[in-house]
């Protein structure tokens, strides 16, 4: 390991040894960083110094901009050496260390957290005071950074009873945070409702999504209305999710030459995003836009979806499979540089076509960001056909043209930063992706791409062969995996491998989903219903982290719930369902006053209120009537329907299943729930009437 910058002549520091691109980012500053671990706790005890945290990921914008000004700096390096114990994590591997102490910021601001997160806490871990971007010098309102650096410290040394006085009342939050508020009902038909008529009130008209700026794509509370929309028919769940949808395919949040979406817009209009790319993001969109596609029949939903797995299999995957975490904000030291354009550069590569494009994508010489232009859908295509003087398919045709062109032309340019770890979990979310791809459009390249990744994740991040009980490990970059894996890795790869098993039929998937299952009930369940975000192994913290709130990524324990009760359905064991319903009643009450943040509860809560239906389709490898079946049900939204593809000699593999195979030689669909099978159908139109 490297020594203190000041005395290394090679002018790095101990995250040189580390494999995360983000912490490698911070490898050559004068900061005397540590990664999380026991050196450096052993060293802020031995010293008596307090511990600066600083966490942020690679594509973070503010994260570089607190960087470049700061932790590059000199002047301020040697403040924080003087005085800290410097720990720096990537939050996207050590996410456990950054849920606590954004939790603990949220308790001593009374607003929400973000990166790069700044938390100052004692020799043993406990936070005690915190923020999180601090500039360079006073501005936004804010101190400069070595002015807190100086005050903490000075605080520290001479006010020992405020320190603890603080670290008293935050230990005394996290643990109140922290804990099960079981509710004392069942969900039903009406809280549901409820809950939908409160995402309702906070619908954006105008612009669709939720609230005013910044907007996020909610992904869940648009899901969770379309699925509103087909129980109960009420038109307006179905227009809130269709419009949102659409008004994010036309902005600039979405990437109209590549493909994928960026984390959020800073605006209102979904016009300027933070342009970093997230697999997690394109990962929960690519099954929402299917489903929008598939219940509403609007093509360029599907086009949408498709041109984000495209992004992802060209630009995300990793080369054995898996995919890749994150793309920058940045390229050549400017957010955005990589996806802005001038309209000369457009006319010289598009030529004669470049006005209709410039019209039909809001790109003018005064321009919509820091004098340039993010593309973004101004004019409905009808507008710009009349305008001129020809057809809506013309124009199209005349934009993909222009599009392909730009798309070549900006390939030439300096290309954002990737972040190629391989996160378990977020992969988990891209397996359901790719699998809900295969299913709804029959596209062997997402049926490669699903297999490949799963093969990937259960060789790589597995501590055993690919189906054993075995555990999971959170991260893997150049050939490492490390970080024992959370709630939301197993939970996200179990559904992904369900996902996948509905898809291809292939039983092996169902068996390791089932045995990641197994893991989870054994070290992560918690005593009064619900599971922690770490397993009981798992290296000791401050808090254990226990929630139920939708972030970027949708709840582990919602995600969790959404596996057992699918599980219950297909094998028939009681105590799934059981877990699945502690876990919902753990946190029904908060999650029906606060449906926006607890929107993937409330989607398992709706599977408990209306169990789920298992199609099997029995038939032999190849059989050309149970594929056509399963093919057309791949491409009808029909939420809590799950098709599954059995051969014969599988059947008896599923206690429901017994004694159900071929009638009369030929395939047979059974429709089930709840254990109970309607009598079998032969054909699709009797299939059809049955559902």
């Amino acid at each position: 390991m490297a020594s203190n910058p000041a005395s290394d002549p090679t002018g790095t520091n101990r995250l040189a040894a580390e494999t995360s691109p983000y912490l490698q980012q911070h490898a050559h500053n004068p900061v005397d960083w540590y990664p999380w671990g026991e050196e450096a706790f052993e060293r802020a005890r031995a010293e008596k110094l307090p511990i600066f945290l600083s966490v942020g990921y690679s594509a973070c914008h503010w994260c570089h901009v607190m960087a470049h000004e700061s932790f590059e700096d000199p002047a301020t390096a040697e403040i924080m050496n003087r005085h800290f114990v410097n720990i720096k994590v990537d939050r996207e591997e050590r996410p456990d260390v950054d849920q606590i102490y954004q939790t603990a910021f949220q308790l001593l601001a009374g607003r929400g957290g973000g990166w790069p997160l700044s938390m100052f806490l004692t020799p043993d871990g406990a936070p005690f005071w915190g923020g999180t971007y601090f500039p360079k010098v006073p501005r936004y309102g804010m101190p400069a950074f070595r002015e807190v650096l100086i005050g903490v410290a000075g605080h520290y040394g001479e006010k020992p009873e405020d320190v603890a006085h603080n670290v008293t009342a935050l230990a005394q939050g996290l643990a109140s945070v922290n804990r099960a508020r079981p509710s004392q009902g069942e969900p039903n038909e009406r809280m549901l409702d409820g809950a939908a008529g409160r995402l309702l009130s906070a619908f954006d008209p105008a612009w669709g999504g939720f609230g005013s700026a910044p907007k996020f794509p909610s992904t869940m509370a648009l899901d969770f209305l379309l699925r509103r929309w087909h129980a109960t028919g009420n038109d307006a769940c179905r227009h809130a999710a269709a419009f949102s949808l659409a008004k994010m395919a036309d902005g600039g949040i979405y990437d109209h030459l590549g493909g994928g979406f960026a984390r959020y817009s800073v605006d209102q209009e979904w016009l300027v995003p933070h342009f970093e790319k997230m697999l997690y993001d394109n990962a929960l969109l690519v099954p929402l836009y299917i489903d929008a596609h598939l219940a509403t029949g609007e093509e360029r939903f599907a086009r949408v979806a498709q041109e984000t797995l495209a992004y992802v299999m060209r630009e995300m995957t990793h080369p054995d499979g898996g995919f890749h975490a994150a793309q920058d904000a940045d390229s050549e030291g400017e957010e955005g540089r990589f996806f802005i354009w001038r309209p000369g550069e457009i006319t010289e590569v598009v030529g004669d076509d470049a006005d209709l494009f410039c019209a039909y994508y809001g790109v003018t010489e005064q321009g919509n960001f820091e004098g340039q232009n993010i593309l973004h859908v101004h004019e409905p295509l009808g507008d710009v056909a009349a305008e001129f003087r020809t057809t809506p398919e013309e124009v199209e045709k005349r934009l993909a043209d222009a599009r392909a062109r730009l798309f070549k032309r900006r390939s030439e340019r300096v290309a954002p930063g990737r972040d190629d770890k391989v996160i378990t979990a977020w992969n988990g979310l891209m397996l359901s992706a790719f699998a809900k791809g295969y299913a709804a459009f029959r596209d062997e390249a997402y049926r490669t791409a699903a297999d490949r990744a799963a093969d990937f994740l259960l060789t790589n991040l597995k501590t055993d062969d690919r189906t054993g009980g075995g555990r999971l490990l959170r991260s893997y970059k150049d050939g490492q995996a490390k970080h024992a894996a959370y709630l939301d890795d197993y939970a996200f790869l179990a559904q992904g491998l369900l996902d996948l098993y509905h898809a291809t039929g292939e039983p092996a998937r169902l068996v390791a989903a089932e045995a990641l299952t197994g893991v989870l009930l054994d070290h992560f369940k918690a005593p009064e219903g619900g599971f922690y975000f770490t397993a009981d192994d798992h290296e000791a913290l401050v808090a254990r982290p226990f929630s139920a709130l939708d972030q970027s990524v949708p709840a582990g324990n919602a995600v969790a719930a959404g596996v057992l009760v699918r599980l219950h359905h297909l094998t028939g064991r009681a105590d799934y369902l059981e877990a699945a319903e502690g876990t919902v009643r753990a946190f029904l009450d908060e999650a029906v006053a606060q449906p926006l943040a607890h929107a993937s509860l409330l989607l398992v809560a709706e599977d408990l209120v209306r169990p789920p239906r298992v199609v099997a389709l029995v038939g032999e490898t190849g059989d050309a009537s149970a594929d056509d079946w399963a093919a057309r049900l791949g491409r009808q939204y029909r939420p809590g329907t799950h098709a599954q593809r059995v051969r014969p000699e599988d059947a008896a593999a599923f206690p429901w299943l017994a004694g159900k195979g071929l009638v009369d030689g030929k395939a047979a669909a059974y429709v089930c729930s709840a254990g109970t099978c309607a009598p079998p159908v032969t054909d699709w139109a009797a299939l059809e009437a049955l559902l």
